[in-house]
């Protein structure tokens, strides 16, 4: 019988709900990142939600937030999200290297987010993040601390 063929009265209760579609968390996580890829911001939000309902225990719906509020440059949420993650758990890496990269953002902060990237880098044994790791350190190294750039905010040439 295929997983959508069921009598709703079986699954009425709250708790058989969330049990229920429990096995599609780490599809509705993955989802989400795909939105977020997508600049699907909406949809993002409410996948990365939804398997936050499924298991609140999980960093990875947060982690989804924080990588949002990252890419719409809102440091200071980003930095919180993250943050939160490695209260609950020092031991994770992905929000340790994310937290850098929020952190290299922030003029006050950026030495600290260099030492988040790279304890991140040293610590963890995923590939995935030591790249991660490597390509953050090189945009600083390369863009970030490049003095002759203007900052971001400098006026256009002739006035613009």
């Amino acid at each position: 019988m295929s997983k959508f063929a069921y009598d709703w009265r079986d699954i009425m209760d709250e708790e058989n709900i969330l049990d229920f579609f429990m096995e599609d968390f780490s599809l509705f996580v993955e989802a989400g990142f795909v939105a977020v890829k997508q600049l699907d911001e909406i949809a993002a939000r409410r996948l990365f939600k939804a398997a936050e309902i499924l298991n609140p225990d999980n960093p990875a719906p947060q982690l989804g937030l924080g990588y949002i509020a990252l890419n719409k440059l809102r440091i200071s949420e980003a930095s919180s999200i993250f943050e939160a993650i490695l209260k609950r758990d020092p031991g994770h890496y992905l929000a340790q290297a994310l937290l850098g990269v929020a952190y290299l953002l922030s003029q006050e902060k950026k030495k600290r987010g260099e030492e988040l990237i790279r304890e991140a880098k040293e610590k963890c044994d995923d590939p995935t993040i030591k790249n991660l790791a490597d390509v953050c350190l090189e945009w600083q190294k390369k863009d970030l601390s490049n003095k002759n750039l203007p900052p971001l905010r400098a006026p256009l040439e002739g006035g613009g």
